[in-house]
């Protein structure tokens, strides 16, 4: 009876000690809208939100329903309203639901800076090349 509660003091040390690294401790942002791509509530071209705070989320689907939400570890957030979990890629682009919905982020092209003016050239002819009269 004793083995179990050491293995599990032993499980908790552990786990308490690689949340303290600074490695673990680096997340992706997740804010952003994103695209239901697959397993959607609601009919596309509809968007879903994530609002971060830290390992705090606020999360709203593509049909308006709202979940708080944290990242329970690098790589894994749980939505506590929908009771669902779900692993999201390192750069925070896709995050793939428990029950099947992935949501890929929306990715908006950065206004470019105008073209820098066109210079008039002028062309200088050398004196062997000019038309004589």
């Amino acid at each position: 009876m004793r083995a179990p509660l050491i293995a599990a003091a032993a499980l908790s040390a552990a786990v308490l000690s690689l949340a303290a690294t600074d490695a673990s401790a680096q997340v992706a942002n997740l804010t952003g809208q994103y695209r239901c791509v697959q397993d959607c509530d609601a009919p596309q071209p509809a968007l879903a939100y994530v609002t971060q705070n830290g390992w705090d989320l606020n999360l709203v689907n593509e049909a308006g329903a709202s979940s708080r939400a944290w990242i329970d570890w690098p790589g894994h957030l749980w939505a506590q309203s929908w009771n669902e979990g779900a692993l999201y890629t390192p750069d925070g682009m896709v995050i793939q639901f428990d029950r099947g919905a992935v949501w890929q982020r929306v990715v908006e092209m950065q206004e470019l800076p105008p073209p820098p003016p066109r210079r008039h050239r002028v062309h200088h002819r050398h004196p062997k090349h000019r038309a004589t009269k």
